[in-house]
């Protein structure tokens, strides 16, 4: 680090048989790879990760379809994703990292420790739905992907995006306005599809691994009846709630995510 703030720079590592980028924040702590949610390119989550590298070395994925990671006819399905992280942690030699996904990469990274169970050393899973087969729907609805997406092909400014994203900063919204056109709208149909028909909680019994719950708690993804389901399946797991934020975390409560997360494992 100069001056306090880490140095970070982008790099491509080849994957699961597609080109995947990553931005690395350099720190000197545990390597942590942070998977983003449906529509967050991964230089979006930059002012998170310059924090988060000052107790990790923080490599944080372009999923597949969205930045500046491969796009075009894929796979998008929840298994492909998982598959991703599981190859991109051996390509980019991250050896066993903490996983932190946030709310689509929780799932992603739920499934991919299913599937690889000696792949990561933790777990951070920052309020994934809880929707599936038979479940309550995701509370947020497509139609609000779609027509910020569209808009973004078309080109916007962060004021067009204030309908979309009222409560964030200028800078965020601007940082979002430039990048949401790289999210391809049938990469998150996909994944939003997903959300409604992939069963995470399937999966949550066989991990073993050190596992944190971080919730929104001004969010309606996970109630808590959610937490007492996920406790069951999961005994081991921890459960952290960073009170008055919404399922953005981060854009709502840095310094309370934070707190839920730099101290992991516990």
């Amino acid at each position: 680090m100069e001056g306090g703030t880490p140095m970070a720079f982008g790099y491509n590592v080849y994957a699961n048989g597609i080109r995947q980028h990553l931005i690395r924040y350099s720190g000197n702590g545990p390597v942590m790879l942070l998977i983003p949610g449906i529509t967050s390119p991964a230089i979006t989550w930059g002012f998170v990760a310059e924090r988060l590298a000052r107790r990790f070395d923080v490599h944080v994925l372009d999923v597949r379809g969205r930045g500046l990671s491969q796009a075009g006819e894929l796979d998008y399905s929840l298994d492909a994703m998982a598959g991703d992280a599981i190859e991109v942690a051996k390509a980019a030699g991250l050896g066993k990292p903490i996983v932190l996904g946030h709310s689509m990469g929780a799932r992603n990274a739920i499934r991919a420790a299913r599937l690889a169970p000696d792949a990561f050393a933790g777990l951070v899973l920052v309020d994934p739905p809880v929707s599936g087969p038979g479940r309550r729907e995701y509370p947020s609805k497509w139609a609000w992907y779609e027509a910020s997406i569209l808009m973004a092909q078309k080109g916007c400014s962060a004021e067009d995006m204030k309908e979309f994203c009222p409560t964030w900063t200028q800078e965020q919204r601007a940082l979002r306005a430039e990048w949401l056109h790289t999210c391809q709208l049938d990469a998150i149909d996909t994944a939003f599809k997903g959300f409604h028909t992939d069963d995470i909680h399937q999966d949550l019994p066989h991990l073993k691994l050190p596992m944190r719950l971080v919730v929104a708690g001004a969010a309606p993804v996970i109630q808590d009846e959610d937490v007492a389901e996920i406790r069951q399946l999961a005994p081991p797991i921890e459960v952290r709630t960073v009170e008055g934020a919404g399922h953005m975390i981060p854009w709502d409560n840095l310094d309370g995510f934070l707190e839920a997360v730099l101290d992991f494992p516990a």
